[in-house]
This record gives C-alpha cells, structure tokens and sequence, in this order.
C-alpha cells in the first residue's frame, strides 16, 4: 500500500492535484485537493498537498519562512457569509440609500449583535478592512441615518418588497414592546413606564408593524411612560399616508382594546381585529352555559353598540384543558397560603382580610365559566372563523419581536440621546427585513444561517513569503443554502 500525490490533466487544461492511496496497484481512496490554471496555483496546491500528507508528522527537515515550503496564514474571513448577507440587502433595494457604512452596520448586527464600536471586530471576521470603517465613519453614519431620514426610505422599500408578496397589504398586525435602559437617570424620552419585563428603569415604548408573514413595514418609538393604546393611532396614521392607502386592516392583542381607541380607529377609516379582555363572563355565554355545554370551536356572537362592531367568542377544547390546568395550579397555591404551608400574602384566588385568609369562591368560579373561551372584537364584516384566522396571526409578530430583541438585540443600551436611539432602531429595523427575507427564502432562522456560513472561510495564505489568494471551499450543503437565496 502507498500513498502519493500526483497532478492530472483536467478536460479543462486545468492540472488538478490529488493524493492517491493505492494497494496492489488499485487505487483505494483519492483525495482531490483542488485544481490550477497557473503556476503560482498549482504551487500553493501542491504545498497544500504534501502538508495534508505528512498530517501531525513531523518533517524531517522543517520548514521555514526563508526555505522549503513554510506555508501560514496571513488573513482568512467569512467573505461567503458577508457576501450571501450583502445580496438580499441589494435584493431588498436598501442599495439606493448609496451609503455602505450602513449597508455593513446592518449585516454585522445579523451575524453577531454587539456594541457600535464592537461592530468593528466583527466587520473586520467579515473581510472589512478596518481602514475603511473607522470609528469616526460610524458616528457619521449614525447622523447620516437620521439627516437623510433612511427609516422612511427603508419603510417604503419594505412595503414595496411586501406588496409583491402573497396577498399584498390588505391587513397588517401591530404590537408593542418596551426596551429598557441601564440608567436612573431618565430625560423627555426615556422614562419608567408599565413594563412587559417588569423593570423601574427609565424604558422607550416601540411600536412595529408587519406583514402577515411578519416582515416588517414600519417601526416607531414613543416616550417610555405613553400608554400602549394610544401608540396604534399615529403608527396607523402614518403608514396609511407614507404609501396612499385607504382600506387596511390592523390586527392587534388585546392590549390596543379601549373603547375609546376603536372610535378613533373606525373614525379614521380603519377596519380593525381586536383581542378582548374577559374580566366578566359575556351574558350570551352565560346563558347558553345555563342549558348547555359548549362544544370544541363553537362561536357565539354579539353586537355591541357601536355601529357594525361585534364580539366574537370562540371556544376551544384545548384551550379549555390549559385553562382548566391553570386554575387547578393556582387553587393549590391558595390552598396552601391559606393553611400556612406556605408563606407568600398573593395567589390569584386568594382573598386577604385583616383578620384572615380565604378562597375567593367567586372568582373561582368565573374562571371556570371562561375556561377555553376568547374574544375578538372587529368592525370587519368577513365571516368569524377568518377573523380569528386573521387574529392568530398576531404570533408573526411577536416572532420578529423576538428575534429584534434577542437575535438582532434592539435595546441600544449604551445609547443616551434620542437620535442616537432612533438610528439604532433603524439599522435593527433594516436588519430585521433582511432576516425576515433570508428565513423566508431558506426556512433557517437567522442564527442557523450565520452557524452553517460562518465557518467558511478565505483569504490570503503565505507560502515560502510570497502571498497567494485562497478561495473558499463551499460544502454541498451550504451550496443548496445559497442557492435558495438566488431570486427565481
């Protein structure tokens, strides 16, 4: 048995190197390490070659920078990665905004989200060279985001992109999150608010709108103290007047629903589907549970007193079977403080007195009754089952919501004025798109994308100290990633 390298004459006139095994004439396993259209390649092959050969051996006569054929790596990046990033940015059309700071601000917040500064390291893994990103060039790309106003000009590539896409925009899901800040010290903007975290630091209110697959359209921060349902209004606002539309309808959780919200909404011309809060049992309910038991996706419907608005109840056994789970759990909590077992003061059916603790039987029982049932409400006259299609679809936002928060990490945290703020949330706002598109495209989330491309690797490698270009080799399975991103 023997093993060797040889170089072969390809149909191409390329010469092709391989390291061949035989045993008893008959080759056994062939390794092929590349192939050369010139001298400098098949040199730099041929060094690559013998080293695969002699693996962890040790040469004989070792090799140096001066003589024999020392080889090192001088430069390597994931130039595959930024490359397969950098198409579906000028897929997306952010290309005309013509400022490449951002393009690569946006790209290196997808692959490893990090402080501004701290862009650059990862920049420079992509192939960027630091002398063409410099510090100062990312300060005034961040007064550029917000002197050219490239949230508008994103925002209406976004809708254009989207337009084309499925159904187009006839109904967009809205929702809102809070981003806190690590200071005491609050100002005009940043201030303590109700929290979905639960924080007591100084917070921004954002608001995002998308698509029913959860691209995003539009995104826009209110000082941290409004109250949620008063963001939905001017969001809605703008948008309809930023692309000239006149029948939309929104798709919200119940934390938009207010009485007074929905006036404003039907007022200004919008149909809307609304979750609604059951803090007492629905009277129609109550009636039909008097004589019968609601069957799994049963609706019951009620007019309310605001022209064409209805609620829609729908009730679900496996909805049911969670609920009811719940409020066994929550009883046993109860239960518990109230025997002294435990010594925590609140449970959600336990009533406190000062002279003694008890089960609220009443509550108790209302949580019974609405076990399985939700509400929606709407002014949209489509039969219920699509309304409560429609509103299902709420999960696509909360999705890019959390991929804003944890994958693209949209709390600027080191941030302290307003415009500062506002160009983070743009470039988190562009990321988001250009994640949206690539999960679309290939069915990975954009961390899986990033951990199958990352790794591939290129750049400069020195042999006897002359530099040569090494391209990178692409597995068969990161080909057929890329090649869903290439546009049919």
């Amino acid at each position: 048995m023997g093993t060797f390298i040889r170089k072969v004459k390809t149909a191409s006139g390329a010469t092709a190197v391989q390291i061949v095994c035989k045993d008893r004439g008959k080759v056994i396993h062939l390794t092929h390490i590349g192939s050369a259209h010139n001298i400098e390649r098949l040199e730099l092959l041929m060094s690559l070659a013998r080293q695969q050969l002699r693996g962890s051996q040790q040469s004989l006569f070792p090799e140096t920078d001066g003589s024999g054929s020392g080889i090192s790596i001088k430069q390597s990046s994931s130039t595959v990665l930024y490359n397969a990033l950098e198409s579906q940015y000028i897929r997306l059309g952010f290309g005309k905004l013509r400022d490449t700071q951002f393009c690569q601000l946006c790209l290196a917040r997808m692959v490893e989200p990090a402080s501004k500064l701290d862009s650059l390291r990862v920049l420079a893994d992509l192939g960027i060279d630091g002398l063409k990103f410099s510090e100062d060039r990312l300060y005034r790309c961040l007064r550029r985001i917000i002197e050219k106003d490239y949230r508008s000009i994103i925002a209406k590539l976004c809708f254009s992109r989207a337009s084309t896409q499925g159904s187009g925009i006839s109904l967009v899901l809205y929702d809102v999150t809070t981003l806190y800040f690590e200071t005491q010290k609050e100002d005009d903007y940043r201030k303590p608010g109700l929290s979905k975290e639960r924080r007591l630091e100084p917070q921004i209110i954002v608001g995002l709108l998308v698509d029913q697959s959860g691209f995003p359209l539009a995104v826009q921060s209110f000082e941290g103290n409004k109250a949620e349902t008063k963001t939905i209004l001017p969001v809605m606002e703008t948008f309809k007047a930023s692309h000239g539309l006149s029948d939309v309808t929104v798709v919200a959780d119940a934390g938009m629903l207010s009485a007074g919200n929905l006036e404003a909404l039907a007022a200004a011309g919008y149909y809307y589907i609304v979750g609604s809060r059951l803090n007492k049992i629905p009277y129609d309910i109550a009636e039909y549970q008097k004589t019968k038991e609601l069957t799994d996706n049963q609706i019951v419907t009620k007019k309310t007193n605001l022209e064409g608005q209805r609620v829609i109840y729908q009730y679900q056994a496996k909805r049911a079977a969670l609920d009811l789970r719940n409020i066994e759990k929550q009883i046993e909590k109860a239960k518990r403080i109230v025997s002294g077992t435990v010594t925590a003061r609140k449970a959600k059916f336990l009533t406190v007195t000062t002279k003694n603790k008890h089960l609220n039987q009443v509550l108790i029982d209302k949580a019974y009754a609405l076990a399985g049932i939700k509400g929606y409400v709407t002014n949209l006259n489509i039969p219920d089952e699509k309304i409560i299609t429609y509103y299902h679809q709420l999960w696509q936002v909360e999705a890019s919501f959390r991929m804003a928060k944890s994958d693209l990490r949209a709390r600027p945290i080191f941030h302290h004025k307003r415009d500062s703020i506002e160009a983070h949330l743009t470039i988190v706002f562009g990321a988001l798109a250009i994640s949206r598109t690539i999960e679309r495209c290939t069915d990975l989330s954009i961390k899986q994308f990033v951990k199958a491309l990352r790794p591939i690797r290129s750049g400069i490698v020195t042999i006897n100290g002359k530099d040569y270009s090494a391209k990178a080799e692409i597995p068969g399975e990161v080909k057929e990633i890329l090649n869903k991103l290439s546009p049919t």
